[in-house]
């Protein structure tokens, strides 16, 4: 089904914006509306994370999971290991 050039993403009932799939080329994706880019601070080229919430529903991210994860491992090696590591900066 074909959108109407004039369809534009519109504030929801809720909080948030309905968006409607659309053929881009040979794909389907979503056209983000300017004022969500901008309250995101996204770019064109910057990645968004998708995940499945246990009730079906889908999350987006323009963060990392599992970069988040990694630093919170990280920042825990750094705390538990923190005179060694400043033995070995000096």
């Amino acid at each position: 089904m074909e959108a109407a050039v004039n369809d534009q993403p519109r504030r929801g009932d809720t909080e948030g914006f309905v968006l409607q799939v659309r053929k881009i080329g040979n794909s389907v994706g979503l056209i983000l509306p300017k004022e969500l880019v901008a309250r995101a601070n996204l770019r064109e080229g910057d990645r968004l994370h998708v995940a499945e919430l246990a009730d079906g529903s889908l999350q987006l991210s323009a963060r990392d999971p599992h970069f988040a994860k990694g630093m919170e491992s990280a920042g825990k090696a750094i705390r538990r290991y923190r005179n060694a590591l400043a033995e070995l900066a000096k």
